[in-house]
């Protein structure tokens, strides 16, 4: 049965409102809400909304590019607003616009190619994400460096990525790697097999087999990455 929308006096520490239950909306609301996070899903489609209803916190079926409508159900309480419409460009626009006009502090949304990409930016996207252009290109770094575990990209220049150590520095410690000034690389933990060391300290040494959890850019990651294993 599809809830009622109601927002509680209490705010959760974190909340998000996903446009558009399609496969990645859904996928995506379910994921934030099995990790502790309260989520309105919205959707135009009375049958996805049903079917939401049991999965998420609240749903609600309206027109998303409606912005009386966005307005109703308080959606710039929200700090963060991901519109995943992946078929009906149109919508997707014209959500986006209405959400920039009514003050969302935070819009992420979807496209398919890097001509919807830089049309919703201009709109006043503030992120968007091209799912199967960088599941492509994760999937050939993962074949070109298989030591490289995972990647993060934050924006256009910057990532988060976990590798396995490369020769180069171990036996070493951070401040004896010099990876910071160096690479200009900032290591935010250090996993070694079962312990991790969140911001490690300068002392700590690297061993075979730790994987580094590292913040740069992505041309420094690159050189960092390509190192010898």
């Amino acid at each position: 049965m599809k809830r009622n929308f109601r927002r509680s006096s209490e705010k959760p520490q974190q909340e998000y409102a996903v446009i558009g239950l399609g496969r990645f909306g859904s996928s995506l609301a379910i994921t934030l809400e099995n990790n502790g996070c309260r989520v309105l899903g919205i959707d135009k489609d009375r049958e996805l909304v049903q079917h939401m209803s049991d999965q998420i916190s609240q749903v609600v079926g309206l027109n998303a590019a409606d912005t009386a409508a966005l307005a109703a159900i308080d959606i710039t309480s929200f700090d963060t607003v991901i519109v995943a419409i992946g078929t009906d460009f149109e919508n997707n626009l014209l959500t986006t616009a209405a959400l920039k006009e009514l003050g969302v502090k935070n819009i992420i949304c979807k496209a398919i190619n890097d001509r919807q990409r830089t049309i919703l930016l201009k709109v006043g996207a503030d992120r968007v994400l091209l799912p199967e252009i960088e599941a492509g290109e994760h999937l050939a770094r993962e074949l070109l460096t298989p030591h490289l575990r995972s990647h993060l990209p934050l924006d256009s220049g910057h990532s988060i990525v976990e590798i396995q150590a490369p020769a180069a520095v171990i036996g070493k410690t951070l401040s004896e790697a010099e990876i910071r000034n160096v690479f200009g690389l900032t290591v935010l933990m250090v996993r070694s097999g079962e312990q991790q060391v969140v911001a490690p300290p300068a002392n700590t040494r690297i061993r075979p087999g730790d994987l580094l959890i590292m913040l740069g850019s992505n041309e420094d990651l690159d050189h960092f990455v390509n190192l010898p294993q």
